[in-house]
């Protein structure tokens, strides 16, 4: 006879996840992928939807699959912020497409380059915005162009295949990779052996949500490992071996959490296994009923490292992994590419920085028309919306600059050029609410006008909802878009402020001041308070999320 007890005993809910039997789809998503895998849909826009037109696109494809391939509706011009959770999504969507190229560890040739400037300037209006995860997206793109943008771009070894989806998305690696003579290892052959294996690959193309990845040897820390679901960081151990030490299950959006330590090594040959023993992990344990949950770092917090380490090493690599060091401090307070410096065979790369990655497609053919004058064939893309270009010989240099400077393109930029960035915002998101680029990018001037000898470390992102693509938690200053109320009463843009947030030494996501909000019309006089009290108020080298943890509330305000 049941007891009490047991009577009232309920089952643990299901979270959807496969490697316990849950099959059965829980949502729309699930069901969708479930129905077609997404790599499909390549060919019915090939063979159908790009003969047909726009409204011949089913509308699990245009909402879902597509992305599976870089496409997204963007947003329909002339909609408010205020609608944006209110619509319906065929309400949102336009007729065009936000195209994602991806650029794994921001590696491109000049012939690269070229045919993304050209494939803007023909099918994109001009538009190509450089991303903070290296890739370059473009707009307004028709699905009839798109077997041409293919075709183009895979003539010359690009793909947009899994940049956006439930996919392992592009993988970050540093741009100096292979030629920064302080690197700890050059991860170019293992990102480039993960791309084979796996972008692409049934096996790997229907996860529970996105799936982000690094890898780098970079002194300077510059993929930001700690806010990846799985990243793979440079270190040398006991034996004097270069591998990497593993961290999983990082994320921001609306529940950020900081990757956390395996305390693995990784030897360069284990690199395949031990990838696919995470992404393994995530498709099989993942969580699926509730999209909100379903990203690697929930699953992470809720068993430890402790059992995530013990199911990657026993069901997954099958064999114990070494203990392994912890990755050494990153080398300056900066972890970008900024600049000028030696490489590791005497010549020089020159980092620089467009206004909140927004280029256009004359602007990229200047950059690559510059770099070949200059004797260079590469540059690469960062993952602070910068480029770099690489391989200048040290009687260049002087002239490289000068020409970079005089399109615009700054070497030596100010504080607030050199580390404001901007998501896409609502100008073509259908998830924002308010105006990004060219509110960061007035941001910008007025700061470089009001406080021209500000010099010191300083980061404010810019993100137009709360999804932070634009990394809004661990800015020193974060701007989370939303509607406010203005001194008239009336409901204008504006945005909620993070502030103190931080990477590195310290990693953290900063404080919040009850009610602490600004127009986008206030905000440069926001910005220039609260620097400036920094400014008066800082002890010797103390970092501005060091002086926020210790500040007066009145000083932040």
């Amino acid at each position: 006879m049941s007891t009490p007890a047991s009577r009232h005993h309920k089952r643990p809910r299901g979270e959807g996840q496969w490697a316990l039997g849950y099959r059965e789809p829980l949502n729309k998503n699930e069901e969708n992928k479930k129905n077609d895998d997404g790599l499909n849909v390549r060919q019915r826009i090939i063979d159908i939807y790009s003969k047909r037109g726009f409204d011949s696109i089913d509308p699990a494809d245009l909402r879902g699959r597509m992305r599976w391939y870089g496409l997204y509706t963007q947003r329909k011009p002339g909609i408010d912020g205020g609608k944006t959770a209110i619509l319906e999504p065929e309400e949102l969507d336009d007729r065009y497409f936000m195209l994602r190229v991806r650029i794994d560890g921001g590696q491109l040739d000049l012939r690269q380059l070229r045919t993304i400037a050209d494939i803007a300037n023909e099918y994109a209006r001009g538009t190509a915005d450089l991303t903070d995860r290296q890739n370059i997206q473009l707009h307004w793109i028709e699905i009839e162009s798109v077997p041409d943008i293919w075709e183009r771009l895979e003539a010359v070894g690009l793909s947009t295949t899994e940049a956006c989806g439930d996919t392992p998305r592009v993988i970050l690696g540093c741009p100096l990779a292979g030629i920064d003579a302080e690197e700890v290892l050059d991860a170019t052959d293992d990102i480039h052996s993960i791309n084979r294996e796996f972008i692409g690959n049934p096996a790997y193309s229907n996860l529970p949500r996105k799936f982000k990845s690094a890898l780098s040897g970079c002194p300077a820390h510059c993929t930001v490992h700690e806010i990846n679901d799985v990243a793979f960081v440079g270190v040398v151990n006991e034996h004097g071996e270069a591998g990497y030490d593993l961290w999983v299950g990082g994320g921001l959006s609306t529940n950020p959490m900081l990757a956390k330590r395996l305390g693995v090594f990784v030897s360069p040959e284990r690199v395949n296994d031990v990838y696919a023993g995470v992404i393994g992990i995530f498709r099989d344990y993942g969580y699926r009923r509730l999209r909100h949950r379903a990203r690697l770092k929930f699953l992470v917090n809720d068993w430890g490292v402790e059992k995530f380490r013990e199911v990657l090493e026993t069901e997954y690599v099958k064999e114990s992994l070494p203990d392994g060091p912890a990755p050494t401090l990153p080398r300056g307070s900066r972890r970008d590419h900024v600049g000028v410096y030696p490489q590791n065979d005497g010549n020089f790369y020159v980092g620089f920085a467009p206004k909140v990655g927004r280029l256009d497609g004359d602007k990229l053919h200047a950059i690559a028309d510059i770099a070949e004058r200059h004797g260079s064939d590469r540059v690469r893309t960062t993952v602070e919306q910068k480029m770099v270009v690489l391989d200048v010989a040290p009687d260049r240099v002087e002239s490289l600059v000068a020409e970079l400077e005089a399109n615009d393109l700054q070497v030596n930029p100010s504080t607030f050029r050199r580390q404001t960035m901007a998501c896409t915002g609502i100008e073509y998101c259908k998830l924002a609410i308010v105006e990004t680029k060219a509110t960061a990018a007035h941001l910008i001037d007025e700061l470089e006008r009001r406080l021209p000898d500000f010099e010191q470390p300083l980061t404010i992102n810019v993100n137009g909802c709360p999804n932070s693509c634009a990394r809004i938690q661990v800015a020193d200053i974060g701007l989370k878009g939303q509607l406010v109320v203005d001194e008239n009463g009336e409901q204008v843009e504006g945005y909620q402020i993070h502030l103190g947030g931080s990477l590195g030494v310290g990693s953290g996501f900063g404080r919040k001041v009850r009610g602490l909000k600004t127009t986008a019309k206030a905000l440069p006089d926001y910005v220039e308070r609260v620097v400036g009290n920094y400014d008066t108020q800082k002890k010797e080298g103390e970092s501005f999320a060091d002086w926020v943890q210790r500040a007066d509330e009145a000083d932040l305000k």
